[in-house]
Parts: structure tokens; C-alpha cells; sequence
């Protein structure tokens, strides 16, 4: 059961009108960290190439994580029930973004985040909100970091403010099971490319240290050529991941050998033009779960499929 928390969320100057972040039923508290008085730099706009524009705030600090058993559902399904409450609750948005347009993997790393397995950031698909609001005891901020993996969505709250004496909620779970409307199947490949931009080839498998594929056919990658066939002109990045095992170089170069090898897959025995594909690696730096178990460095080790046409 999800512990009641130290901190509200109060609407306007009275404490007996306090207002809570309601998550769906389906979401679970992985992690908690408070501070009683401590500063939070809330990023407020897009990295600039630099650095994030930060504002400094202080107060009591609260940083949740949450997980959503609802592996189908967007970002967006994700954020907005939440952002709807935030402005029914006087909140005003001081900025919002979503992945490249916050800067991607830049933002994602020069923000202070949870770590995984609690808290799981993909860094191709994210969005970030940060809101205000002031009322007689101060002013308060909250915001909120959303992502999501094959398996479920995460939630980071960071709300920053005065200390809330009679002890309310920031978060409770009554609202209805957050669910995608009418998903009964997942989502095949060309629709998930085609709505998000990028997806993973889910049933490749690699060994630690190998860059091989195994030699039986794949449905992911007949799915993928039969979407390039269609679409002549689409081009896409496959960009290939490690786990942590092994240095950073190391798994760089494994990691873009993978998608080498599906390229070349691709390419041999589907007949795909090599102007359509490039491959890329990013070793172990957008893992999707935690590297300390043997199913997470299993699920890190993958090939994901990113759109790169403009038309």
C-alpha cells in the first residue's frame, strides 16, 4: 500500500482546501527522497547548447518515483491527466517539452534525476513539465519528469515549497486504472514508427560481447523491411545499446556493430537500400532498466528503430 507523504500540495492559502496529485490506481511508488529545507535549480526552458535555463528555488523538497502498469499508453496519455490537475489546482506552466525539443540526451543528463531500476528515463522518449504557483504561505513548484519503457510508464515528481503542518498527501492512487483506450494488442511496428517516430525491434537477442545475430529470421525485421518497401522514401537510424558490462569505448563500438549487423540483415536478405539505413551506437548510455539484474542487462542489450526523414 502506498504510504500517505509529509508533504501538500495546498490550493490557494488554506490548508483544509489541500490538493493532491491523484495517480491511477495502477501506479505503484517505487522511491521517495524529503528534505525538510534544500534547493532544486527547475529547469524552465530548453537546452540551449550550453546548459539548462534554470530557476533556483528553495523550501521543503519532496522527489517521487512512480511506475504505471500501462506499457501502451504515450507520454503525453501519461502527462496530461496530470498536467490537467496541476492547472485546475491554480498551477501556472512555466514550460513543458517533449524529448529532441528539450534537448534530449543533453536534458536528460543535466537534470538532476532518480536513478533506475525506480526510476527509468529513455532518453528517446520523454517529456518534461515545470509549473508554479503562489499563495499566501509562499510559492510553490512542481515538476514533473515522464517516460516510459516496453513495460510500463514512470513519473518523476520534484515538488519544492512550505512544509505543510498537517501532514496531506502529494500523491495518492484513487483515480480509475490509467489504460489506452480500446489496446487490446500492441501496437505493430509500422503504426509505432509512424505515431512515436522510433520503436525497438523487441525480439533481437544478443549474447554479452557479441555483435552477432543469430541466423533465424526475425518478425521485427520483416515488419521493418516490409515498412521501408512501402516507403521508398523514409530513412532510419538503427542505433544499437549495451548493458553496463565493460568500458564506455568498449561498448560504444559493440553497441554500433549490432546495428551493423542488422543493417547488413536488412540490406542481404530483405533487399533494403543502404540509402535508407544508418547505424549508430550508444553503448550503455540510454539503458531502459536497471544494469544490477541479469533481466535488466538483457532488456538494455537492443536495436531500436528511429524515423530521420524529414518528409
Amino acid at each position: 500500500m502506498i504510504r500517505r507523504l509529509c508533504l501538500a500540495l495546498p490550493l490557494l492559502a488554506s490548508p483544509a482546501q489541500a490538493q493532491v496529485l491523484d495517480f491511477p490506481s495502477n501506479a505503484n511508488l517505487q522511491t521517495e527522497i524529503t528534505e525538510a529545507l534544500d534547493s532544486y535549480d527547475l529547469p524552465t526552458g530548453i537546452w540551449d547548447g550550453t546548459a539548462i535555463p534554470t530557476k533556483t528555488v528553495e523550501g521543503a523538497l519532496t522527489r517521487q518515483a512512480w511506475r504505471i502498469e500501462a506499457p501502451s499508453l504515450t507520454t503525453l496519455q501519461l502527462l496530461r491527466p496530470l498536467r490537467e490537475q496541476l492547472r485546475n489546482a491554480r498551477f501556472d506552466i512555466l514550460f513543458e517539452c517533449q524529448t529532441e525539443a528539450c534537448g534530449g540526451f543533453d536534458f536528460r543528463f543535466g537534470t538532476e534525476a532518480l536513478r533506475p531500476p525506480e526510476m527509468q528515463i529513455n532518453i528517446g522518449d520523454f517529456r518534461f513539465l515545470s509549473a508554479e504557483r503562489m499563495s499566501d504561505e509562499g510559492p510553490e513548484y512542481i515538476s514533473l519528469f515522464v517516460s516510459r519503457t516496453a513495460q510500463a510508464g514512470f513519473v518523476q515528481v520534484t515538488r519544492v515549497g512550505v512544509a505543510n503542518e498537517e501532514e496531506e498527501a502529494l500523491a495518492t492512487t484513487t483515480a480509475p486504472p490509467l489504460r489506452a483506450v480500446g489496446a487490446v494488442e500492441p501496437l505493430d511496428l509500422a503504426t509505432r514508427l509512424e505515431q512515436d517516430g522510433h520503436t525497438i525491434l523487441e525480439d533481437l537477442t544478443f549474447e554479452t560481447g557479441s555483435a552477432q545475430l543469430a541466423p533465424t529470421p526475425f518478425a521485427s525485421l520483416t515488419a521493418l523491411a516490409e515498412y521501408l518497401l512501402d516507403n521508398p522514401n523514409r530513412t532510419v537510424a538503427l542505433v544499437g545499446h549495451t548493458d553496463s558490462s565493460g568500458s564506455l569505448a568498449g561498448n560504444i563500438a559493440l553497441s554500433k556493430q549490432r546495428a551493423g549487423s542488422v543493417l547488413e540483415r536488412l540490406v542481404s536478405d530483405y533487399g533494403i537500400s543502404r540509402a535508407q539505413l544508418e547505424a549508430e551506437g550508444m553503448g550503455y548510455l540510454a539503458p531502459i532498466a536497471t544494469n544490477l539484474t541479469e533481466e535488466g542487462r538483457q532488456a538494455n542489450r537492443r536495436v531500436e528503430v528511429i524515423i530521420t526523414s524529414t518528409e
